[in-house]
């Protein structure tokens, strides 16, 4: 297609990882414009502790897709499509060599989010960025008009891209269905008191079929497995039981106080746990940390495993602090999962965590905006015949 005038026009609202990958995509065939009040890829520099965990290492997608509590069934014919493998394909090609480490996530090799966001830029140069704010879409017969607080722009074709924060106001004006957003990858508040557990890291507990670290905090809990399982639950009302297995192997308790019998029972379960959670225990059961092993009952034994085993806790709300996820977006029925247009208005393109898809940390949430922006951007090259 001929330079200039030519070119169709391509509004994209949102310049995060999902608006500036599609805008990669459509910028040598398209008039792009991009269109976000705050700076091209600014959330992209916290992830990964600013390390930028870009994807994870799983390169069948059918598997990929478990990772995601909400869309796995949708991202099936997009993962299709751009896969993990196009994934380190796209960063070679902005010139970004990666590595993968033992847990599987994907990195670059400078360790730099700055990296991958002056990466991008470079290739964007060209192209028209808007800092503005969008304020309203309204389609028309031919084109979709979009209103800013600076400006009115007409496009042959709009993604939106806008994350999963705020913006939904302009999409619901559209009669689309929007799931109401939710906090999740994050800490959770406890309505028990912790406070004495503050900063103690557990490596080996589980939570049904997942297992994780967990850190303790001022609040309630944090760390990976809290974050799964927040993603798990983030449609769930406050307040809501949680049930842990704080030391996920068996422990013959009985045997070892045979053993032990003149040992304090605390100093026999620090063996397993740390010391300040061992006390922790023995406190809300009421039971003497200094009591010998041979004056435990079979009662209070029971008790100590079931308290280990089933540690149960009061979820009372999310500790936001950090907060970059969320759960919910445009329901995903309002939209085409081959092209990622929406269904009801033609030439109207959803991308990223504007869609009600969120991932576990480990690269999952970055991967969907990599690839929704190249169905979507793929999608109207091909309608328009490039």
């Amino acid at each position: 297609m001929e330079q200039g005038l030519n070119k169709p026009n391509i509004g994209i609202i949102g310049a995060g990882p999902a608006g500036c990958c599609a805008a990669y995509f459509l910028k040598d065939d398209t008039n792009v414009t991009l269109i976000d009040f705050s700076q091209p890829l600014r959330t992209i520099l916290p992830t990964g502790g600013g390390r930028c965990n870009l994807a994870y290492a799983e390169y069948d997608f059918r598997e990929l897709v478990n990772f995601y509590p909400r869309g796995e069934k949708f991202l099936y014919s997009i993962f299709s499509k751009f896969s993990t493998a196009d994934t380190i394909w796209l960063f070679e090609r902005l010139g970004i060599t990666t590595y993968t480490q033992q847990d599987l996530r994907i990195f670059p090799d400078s360790n730099s989010s700055k990296e991958v966001q002056d990466a991008f830029l470079r290739q964007l140069k060209h192209i028209q960025i808007k800092r503005e704010k969008a304020l309203r879409i309204e389609p028309l017969n031919n084109k979709i008009k979009v209103i800013t607080d600076m400006d009115s722009y007409y496009f042959d074709n709009l993604i939106i891209t806008i994350g999963g924060h705020s913006g939904y106001g302009m999409i619901e004006r559209l009669g689309l269905k929007i799931i109401p957003p939710r906090p999740s990858l994050v800490g959770l508040v406890t309505q028990e008191n912790l406070k004495a557990l503050a900063g103690v890291v557990l490596n080996n507990v589980s939570f049904n079929n997942l297992n994780g670290e967990v850190l303790f905090t001022h609040k309630g809990v944090s760390g990976p497995l809290i974050y799964k399982i927040s993603s798990i639950k983030a449609r769930n009302n406050f307040p809501y039981k949680l049930t842990l297995n704080l030391y996920n192997q068996e422990i013959d308790l009985q045997n070892l106080l045979n053993n032990n019998p003149h040992k304090q029972i605390n100093n026999l379960l620090c063996e397993f746990l740390p010391k300040k959670i061992v006390n922790y225990l023995l406190k809300i059961l009421n039971v003497d940390e200094g009591l010998k092993c041979h004056k435990i009952n079979g009662n209070t034994r029971d008790r100590i495993l079931d308290c280990i085993h089933n540690f149960t806790i009061t979820i009372t709300g999310v500790n936001k602090d950090g907060e970059v996820v969320t759960a919910g977006g445009i329901d995903l029925n309002e939209v085409n999962p081959q092209t990622l247009e929406a269904k009801r208005i033609k030439g109207l393109y959803f991308a990223g965590e504007v869609l009600n898809i969120d991932g576990f940390c480990g690269g999952f949430n970055l991967q969907n905006c990599w690839s929704t922006a190249y169905v979507a951007a793929s999608s109207i090259l091909d309608k328009i015949n490039i």
